[in-house]
């Protein structure tokens, strides 16, 4: 069983429907979760908003290299950093305008590149070693599944090339850090089975869905010290789909 053994861990994107289900499996780890939130009304029915081993830091925009360079440096000794902030925009390439494009790039690439500069920063400074005694650190980033498959990003133009840039981001990172034990590792899901995705496709076969609970399980691992092999991954989480 995974085991943090009360290490400082950052999510961002903690207050959505996968960020949920990863702060529940890793407070069931006993790590410490701290989550940069932008949009107050994910805080409404958050369920971890009085837990003490979650803090909760409002209006942090993880686009904003100031504001993730500010929220990481007052942070406790860092020993992982899971990145699912991000966003979705899907349309033919006719109907996306370069700010469309941009957007996508800043939501998904940029902040997953902030973060990791980031918490690379915080480990180094880190005085000891992590939980357990492991040394360096731990980074998981969320892709997806039209990264490794292009063809199915036809009509997501956008969202496809900066999923993209976030798994070669990944790749090239994970080896920059080989020396430090630093493994850096990125996740690319199908559809998650969230009630957002439900709604919008009513008719889908949900069964083959992924859900976030068990995506979580893997995100989980690949941040603990148990993890202590797999570096530059892009793991396809794909279900039944």
């Amino acid at each position: 069983m995974v085991d943090l053994a009360g290490g400082h861990v950052v999510v961002t994107g903690g207050t959505g429907a996968l960020g949920r289900a990863v702060v529940a499996a890793l407070r069931a780890a006993n790590a410490v979760c701290h989550l940069p939130n932008l949009v107050a009304a994910e805080l409404d029915d958050f369920p971890y908003a009085g837990d003490p081993g979650v803090h909760i830091v409002r209006g942090v925009d993880v686009a904003d290299e100031a504001a993730v360079t500010g929220f990481y440096r007052d942070l406790p000794p860092l020993w992982a950093s899971i990145h699912l902030a991000g966003g979705f925009a899907m349309a033919p390439i006719g109907d996306t305008s370069a700010a469309d494009f941009i957007a996508q790039f800043r939501m998904n690439a940029l902040s997953c590149f902030l973060c990791s500069a980031a918490a690379v920063r915080a480990f180094r400074a880190r005085p000891g070693a992590g939980p357990g005694g492991a040394k360096g650190g731990r980074i998981v980033n969320v892709s997806a599944r039209p990264a490794l498959e292009p063809r199915l990003g036809a009509g997501m133009i956008g969202y496809t090339a900066s999923k993209s840039a976030v798994a070669v981001l990944t790749q090239a990172l994970a080896q920059e850090l080989t020396d430090e034990e630093i493994w850096v590792n990125a996740v690319a899901p199908s559809v998650l089975d969230t009630a957002a995705n439900r709604q919008a496709m009513p008719q889908a076969d949900h069964s083959r869905w992924v859900a976030p609970a068990d995506l979580a399980q893997i995100i989980v691992f690949l941040a603990s010290p148990e993890n202590r092999v797999t570096r530059g991954a892009v793991i396809p989480v794909y279900g039944g789909a």
